[in-house]
């Protein structure tokens, strides 16, 4: 049985980590359809042509700095997937490589960042790999009810571990170092005169505000093949918000600090 809950939570790492967002994230605890690939949400409407520029714009990598080092200049968005890839690794490690995808790895991430407020994101457009993995729930008896398993948040340790130990100047200038190309990507999805950064801090915020960790147990319903939440407040909240709460209290507090420290280091108050 494939675990989406890790699937989703690498990409959190990797997205919240290095592009701004917050790990990728699914409505419910088992495979979902899949949708079109980088299509542009249904929701998008058609931009008015005023641009007034971003809201945060986004500070060009500082030229100043004591280490000066050879950057290669930016290759073209569709030929990005090496280059971006190589940047991972510098930042987690040579383990990143193998559970990322190996194409559109950029237009990817970005679809799935601005897919996170939604109720899901489409298996084609995340930017992590398959993984294997069993869910568990505690059950009641054959007919009693079912709960989310605290044995499930362990499955979270070394993606949170990860965080909790990222170099947030590092990840602060492998952002500004690609975020032409986020940006391009981001026009490219169907927001011709919107701001990648301007919805990375909105997608973030967007996290921050996930409701306080259940009491547990935390009870699930399976109406179909999916477990869903039982209370339907808690179904009802978004892809991002759910996995925050599905993580447990203390990895998602975890989640929660980093979110708000990368939040200040891409949109600081004046």
């Amino acid at each position: 049985m494939r675990d989406p809950d890790i699937n989703l939570g690498l990409a959190v790492l990797v997205v919240v980590a290095v592009i701004g967002g917050a790990w990728y994230f699914r409505d419910a605890l088992l495979p979902q359809p899949e949708q079109p690939a980088v299509a542009p949400p249904e929701s998008a409407v058609v931009e008015a042509a005023v641009d007034d520029g971003p809201k945060h714009p986004v500070m060009p990598p500082d030229s100043t700095e004591s280490v000066q080092r050879d950057l290669i200049p930016l290759p073209p968005l569709d030929d990005s997937d090496s280059y971006f890839l190589s940047a991972l690794v510098d930042i987690f490690g040579a383990n990143i490589e193998a559970l990322l995808v190996k194409e559109a790895l950029i237009d990817k991430f970005v679809a799935t960042v601005d897919n996170l407020p939604r109720d899901h994101v489409a298996e084609k457009i995340r930017p992590a790999g398959r993984l294997l993995e069993r869910f568990r729930v505690d059950e009641a008896g054959s007919d009693g009810p079912i709960y989310l398993s605290p044995d499930n948040y362990k499955r979270f340790d070394p993606l949170v571990m990860n965080i909790a130990s990222a170099d947030i100047d590092a990840i602060v200038d492998a952002y500004r170092r690609f975020y032409p190309l986020f940006q391009k990507s981001y026009e490219r999805l169907g927001y011709p005169n919107s701001y990648f950064n301007d919805r990375v801090v909105e997608v973030i915020d967007h996290l921050l505000a996930a409701p306080p960790q259940p009491g547990e147990p935390v009870r699930l319903v399976q109406p179909h093949v999916l477990y869903k939440f039982a209370d339907p407040r808690l179904e009802a909240l978004s892809s991002g918000q759910k996995l925050l709460l599905r993580m447990g209290p203390e990895h998602a507090a975890t989640v929660r600090r980093f979110l708000q420290d990368l939040r200040s280091e891409l949109a600081p108050v004046n």
